[in-house]
């Protein structure tokens, strides 16, 4: 077993076909051969019903009496040594007649026809005669004075009517042959056609292994297999997965070169910036020239703003490398969103005090990452805290699974909503403001990952609404805790 299944796979479905059509072959020959036996011996069984002979009584006595063998010229019907023709006694001896072909074996079913014999009574069955050749014979009990009504059934004698098998048995041998030539070229052509079918059929996976082989060694993913596309069967099916994975794989890492990319040139500012004036306030000291204490408390300043920036991008950063990676939560489990947009807006109020942010919460249970989701509905707030005029409102409202959320800031250009969602994008207008671009990428993701959907659209008489909707239900699961 362990060896067939080191050979390749065309070589096993080969083998495997050969070997079925071997079985087939074989019951089908073997039933045949032995449908033909059973013809070829009911025709000898026929044969042998149908041969006559007659003795009277006087002559049955005289021919017991000279037993084993007698002169018989009494025969009738018979040919002289066509057919074996015997007495035979209860205790199985046999008396030959000198036309008889030869001697044939006693069996058990003559011994018990002769100590037992009655009208209607017969046996067909094999045995051998005295030099081993195989005999059919019909043994049956004595009737003596003719064939009709009036003939007697003599006792304690059997007569014993066989026929040699010598042609039948060359016959069947004949037939085993030409069933064996025949099913060994059957198995051998069914082999060569398994072969042929399974090189025709395992041609599109060798296609796959070798492009397979051609992204492990080159790493190339855009290579794609040509698809019959109205073709839906198991190769073709197996075709468009590796497509489909190829195409996934050269995206995701489209994604990250363009992340590495993107966090790459958003770090250099905030680094830049911070290296400056840590050279700054070390070159003060080198030379002994202190900075004077107003420039000296701003540049520390400056060094702290851009370290809580850094620490905010690279937070950032990891939130969406776990959304990347397939791990978009440590806990998922039923919250209450109403629950988590109040702990977002205690947090936001902090951030702007001056602001006026009315909420109208409706319960709303969903499927989340408590932590990811607070942080998602935080983001949200921030943006409508950092474009909200001074003294501004925000209206918060969640009703029917939906979280609305407007400011009444500018507003968002309608060429720029396209790309809200972009990691690192920015708006004109928006660049000097503190952020790394992150915020509502974050808050995208987080939202998909729940199954809900996020938009942001211009709002009637100005400023922005931003709407959420996640799948849910106004009433906590039994089983909640």
């Amino acid at each position: 077993m362990r060896r067939f299944r080191s050979l390749p796979l065309r070589s096993r479905l080969a083998l495997l076909v050969a070997a079925a059509v071997a079985f087939a072959v074989a019951a089908v020959s073997v039933t045949c051969w032995f449908i033909v036996q059973g013809k070829l011996y009911h025709q000898v069984d026929t044969q042998l019903g149908g041969a006559a002979f007659r003795l009277n009584g006087p002559e049955v006595t005289a021919l017991l009496a000279t037993c084993p063998k007698h002169v018989d010229d009494t025969t009738d019907i018979m040919r002289p040594r066509d057919y074996y023709v015997q007495l035979v006694k209860p205790n199985g001896t046999a008396c030959v007649f000198d036309s008889s072909a030869g001697v044939v074996k006693t069996t058990a079913q003559d011994k018990n026809i002769a100590a037992n014999p009655g009208r209607g009574t017969q046996s067909f069955h094999n045995t051998t005669d005295a030099d081993g050749n195989d005999v059919r014979v019909r043994t049956t009990p004595l009737l003596v004075g003719g064939f009709g009504p009036g003939a007697q059934l003599y006792p304690d004698v059997a007569l014993t009517i066989g026929i040699s098998l010598r042609d039948t048995q060359k016959t069947l041998n004949d037939l085993a042959l030409v069933l064996l030539l025949v099913g060994g070229i059957g198995v051998v052509g069914a082999g060569a056609a398994g072969l042929w079918v399974a090189r025709a059929g395992l041609r599109p996976v060798d296609k796959l292994t070798d492009a397979v082989e051609h992204v492990a060694r080159t790493e190339d993913l855009t290579i794609r297999i040509p698809v019959d596309e109205e073709s839906d069967d198991e190769i073709a099916r197996l075709s468009r997965s590796f497509n489909s994975m190829t195409a996934s794989l050269a995206s995701s890492r489209e994604v990250q070169q363009q992340l590495i990319a993107d966090a790459g040139h958003e770090l250099r500012t905030p680094l830049t910036s911070l290296r400056t004036n840590i050279e700054l306030l070390t070159r003060s000291e080198e030379i002994g020239r202190p900075i004077p204490p107003a420039d000296r408390k701003a540049l520390l300043a400056s060094v702290t703003a851009q370290m809580t920036e850094l620490a905010a991008l690279i937070g950032d950063l990891q939130t969406l490398s776990r959304s990347d990676a397939g791990h978009p939560a440590d806990r998922v489990e039923v919250v209450a969103l109403q629950d988590a947009v109040e702990a977002a807006l205690r947090r936001v109020r902090l951030r702007g005090p001056e602001l006026t942010i009315t909420a109208d919460l409706e319960p709303w249970f969903v499927r989340a990452e408590p932590s990811a989701l607070e942080r998602a509905i935080v983001n949200i707030l921030d943006n409508a805290v950092k474009f909200s005029p001074a003294g501004g409102t925000i209206d918060v409202l969640l009703k029917n699974g939906e979280l609305t959320v407007r400011d009444h800031g500018p507003g968002i250009p309608g060429d720029e909503l396209p790309h809200v969602f972009d990691r690192f994008w920015r708006s004109p207008d928006a660049r000097a403001l503190p952020g790394s671009g992150l915020g509502l990428s974050i808050v995208a993701r987080t939202v998909q990952q729940c199954g809900g959907e996020v938009a942001l659209h211009p709002a009637e008489g100005g400023g922005t609404i931003a709407a959420v909707r996640l799948p849910g239900a106004p009433t906590a699961p039994p089983d909640t805790p």
